[in-house]
């Protein structure tokens, strides 16, 4: 057993401790959303192992969010089948492309994830539930350059 076998699932389960870890509320307000992040690297690098189903799988995130039970996965699953759906093309765009349309996706990841809680517990739209989409599109190039090296120096595909 190699750590190898598991690279994926470690990453998956660090962006999953990144998202939940406890920040001074000002911080907080600008956590990008890891997950996201992570499975959208995974999505498009390696589009037969980490898919929809690894997506749906990462609504554990409401559990550990206290959110309403569906709402993560569902909009997770979206934005990965997005991706998953479109990874030729992605794959060929600089980081910076890339990066924009990683803050498309962290968009409507947030905002699917408003509209849902907004159908469900009727809270109201601030627009600093749109921090994150920036800050996901600042991360991306480092986590993109990070989670390929650790990718190549494996030998994953």
């Amino acid at each position: 057993m190699s750590i190898r076998n598991y690279s994926i699932a470690l990453s998956i389960v660090i962006a999953l401790v990144l998202q939940i870890m406890p920040m001074p509320t000002i911080a907080d307000l600008y956590r990008p959303d890891w997950v996201l992040l992570v499975l959208s690297y995974w999505a498009l690098a390696l589009p037969n192992r980490v898919n929809v189903g690894v997506a749906f799988f990462t609504g554990i995130l409401d559990i550990l969010l206290g959110t309403s039970m569906g709402v993560h996965s569902f909009a997770m699953c979206l934005c990965i089948y997005v991706l998953a759906t479109n990874y030729k093309r992605l794959r060929n765009y600089s980081v910076w492309q890339q990066s924009i349309i990683i803050g498309i996706m962290a968009a409507l990841y947030n905002l699917v994830i408003f509209w849902l809680q907004h159908l469900l517990t009727d809270i109201y739209f601030l627009f600093d539930y749109l921090w994150p989409v920036a800050s996901s599109m600042v991360i991306w190039p480092w986590l993109f350059w990070l989670l390929r090296k650790v990718r190549r120096q494996l030998r994953l595909s």
